[in-house]
């Protein structure tokens, strides 16, 4: 079953049926592979003001070393749907005269940092994940050594 309000879960239900040949329901089964290893999943956890820093300086990074360019060189496909993404957007939009370059960077940056702080809801609603402060390194470790005992 595919979230229908969903469009981009709709489209890419469509590309795997027409790639697979088969119906989207034969496909997704919801049983979980047997595998002969266990995963042991571990997040870092950093001051939200640290991390927001952090994306950006790297978002002032990544315009040192290009992205505009990049972008340009991208710019007569930005129609596709993989370039539908923060960083090629909001300079498609500088590129097309709506925003200037300063509000296109600003832009990419807030866009990150937002899209940063979704990815650690989405984590945080995984149990399975221990966390940790990025100085912890022994403590991880000993996480790791306990999960991986438990296997012998």
């Amino acid at each position: 079953v595919v979230d229908k309000s969903n469009p981009a879960r709709v489209m890419r239900a469509l590309e795997v049926c027409l790639a697979s040949g088969k119906k989207y329901s034969e496909l997704r089964k919801g049983e979980r592979k047997e595998r002969d290893f266990q995963i042991v999943k571990i997040g870092v956890e950093i001051p939200r003001e640290v991390m927001y820093d952090r994306v950006n300086r790297r978002v002032d990074m990544m315009i040192e070393a290009g992205l505009e360019q990049e972008a340009r060189a991208v710019y007569p496909l930005r129609h596709c749907n993989s370039l539908q993404t923060v960083g090629y957007r909001e300079m498609f939009d500088y590129f097309d005269g709506k925003i200037s370059r300063d509000e296109a960077i600003e832009l990419i940056k807030r866009n990150s940092r937002r899209y940063a702080k979704r990815q650690l809801t989405w984590f945080g609603r995984d149990g399975e994940i221990e966390w940790f402060s990025p100085s912890e390194r022994e403590k991880i470790l000993e996480y790791i050594d306990s999960k991986v005992c438990t296997l012998k």
